[in-house]
């Protein structure tokens, strides 16, 4: 006799293994991230930003997929920390730009091992992580579609 599909079962879910991957990922850069003096989401922000050099926060937050609630508290710290400049622009009061500043830039140099620490503790090859992100980035890109 076949079992009739149930819906709601927790191994019939694609969300909880991303949901269970994403968290697992996250603590496994904690080791990695800890001498560094940054949380996970300063990290991606300060990726961000050793990219670009200066954005407004509205495009950060959009890089990130981080509304501005969650985002305001992460660069305040980071400025802090000196490793960014938040300044309102000259042209549009309500537009606050993110630059990165001379010890943000350094900190570079001390962050460059985090990627393939991380990469000794996911075990894909590295097709298998190419096919992962390429299906991550097409749901992604699914809800933006959505919500437009």
């Amino acid at each position: 006799m076949s079992k009739k599909f149930d819906p709601l079962a927790l191994g019939n879910q694609v969300c909880f293994p991303l949901y269970a991957c994403s968290k697992e990922i996250v603590r496994r850069y904690k080791p990695f991230l800890d001498p560094l003096d940054l949380t996970y989401t300063q990290y991606i922000a300060m990726m961000v930003m050793w990219e670009e050099k200066s954005i407004n926060v509205k495009n950060l937050g959009k890089r990130l997929f981080l509304d501005s609630g969650t985002l305001t508290p992460v660069l305040k710290k980071l400025e802090s920390k000196g490793y960014i400049s938040r300044n309102r622009s000259k042209d549009d009061e309500r537009n606050l730009i993110i630059t990165i500043t001379a010890e943000g830039e350094k900190l570079r140099d001390k962050a460059l091992s985090v990627p393939a620490s991380m990469g000794d503790c996911v075990k894909l090859t590295k097709e298998e992580a190419a096919t992962l992100y390429t299906i991550l980035y097409k749901v992604i890109d699914g809800f933006e579609e959505t919500e437009e």
